[in-house]
């Protein structure tokens, strides 16, 4: 299965995911191909709607000290829900679904998130750091929020303003 990255602002991205149901073959298959593809693209996390698959589904892959992501690593999360957070945090986020763009976002610092397998067993995993933010940015994908919809309103004018221009010289450097 290939799989492709939807990129902002493609319409799909603001389509809250369903829930899973079926933890079957099918849902094996995608899952692989998303890690697949994440590593492709240099990712850290990857949510199901990011390759067009409208499905509570998302993958992190954190690196290791020396900057590796081992499959032993992986954490594949299937109906995830955060049901306890504290303190706060800003990191600077970057999303596959909007290449070449940073911004500074505020996010719980630690989180606990209730999820199920690839095989439906359910499970809890506690979050800090690095995992605790890629954690609330795949779970926002879930429901239809980019880290850019968490903007101030003058940072997002900002934003779109030079999401535009970069589009622009992408197309003019193809002619």
């Amino acid at each position: 299965m290939k799989l492709t990255i939807v990129e902002y602002p493609d319409k799909r991205l603001k389509e809250k995911s369903k829930e899973v149901e079926k933890f079957d073959k099918e849902l094996h298959v995608l899952l692989d191909a998303m890690y697949k593809t994440m590593i492709e693209s240099n990712g850290i996390g990857l949510a199901a709607i990011q390759v067009g698959h409208a499905k509570q589904i998302l993958l992190l892959s954190i690196p290791d000290e020396e900057d590796q992501q081992s499959i032993d690593t992986l954490i594949e999360m299937i109906n995830p829900v955060i049901i306890q957070t504290s303190g706060e945090t800003t990191y600077q986020e970057g999303c596959l679904s909007v290449p070449g763009f940073y911004e500074d976002i505020n996010r719980y610092e630690c989180i606990t998130v209730n999820y199920q397998d690839r095989d439906g067993n359910t499970k809890i995993v506690e979050a800090d750091g690095l995992l605790s933010i890629a954690l609330q940015h795949e779970i926002d994908h879930l429901k239809g929020i980019l880290f850019i919809d968490k903007l101030s309103y003058s940072r997002r004018k900002k934003f779109e303003k030079e999401y535009k221009r970069v589009q622009k010289e992408k197309k003019l450097s193809k002619i």
